[in-house]
């Protein structure tokens, strides 16, 4: 009972650090196949914190190299996984991707950063070419 209680506290203090790993449907995986490339997880620090950086209480997603975290509200919109997977490639692009990021988020602030509006546009183009379109202007 007390190993039982013990380790479901550890695996809450877990989840609420990292969040928990997400499949995404299959459908969603085979129309837009490059979501492959990254891991999911919802909720978690990361989302906050982006959150925090912004003045907001969370981001509905922020990318750290390959993992995705997703607010644990955040719906599994292709919009927003495609301009979190251009995130991804960002950061496999060059290893000072994150110096580059956050220079960019002081100097144009967030919605005007260069990283941001490649990750709009890719994600755009992406429901373009799949015969969808954004569901919120670029």
């Amino acid at each position: 009972m007390i190993v039982s209680t013990l380790h479901s506290a550890g695996r809450r203090l877990i989840d609420n650090l990292v969040g928990h790993e997400v499949q995404l449907p299959a459908a969603l995986l085979a129309r837009f196949p490059e979501l492959r490339e990254a891991r999911f997880r919802r909720g978690g620090l990361p989302p906050l914190v982006g959150g925090w950086c912004l003045g907001a209480g969370s981001v509905a997603g922020i990318t750290l190299w390959r993992t995705i975290w997703l607010d644990s509200r955040a719906p599994l919109e292709p919009e927003l996984l495609l301009h979190e997977i251009r995130h991804v490639h960002q950061f496999g692009a060059s290893p000072l991707f994150p110096l580059a990021y956050a220079w960019e988020s002081l100097r144009r602030g967030y919605r005007h950063n260069r990283f941001e509006a490649d990750a709009r546009s890719f994600a755009a183009r992406r429901l373009l070419e799949a015969g969808s379109s954004p569901l919120s202007p670029s």
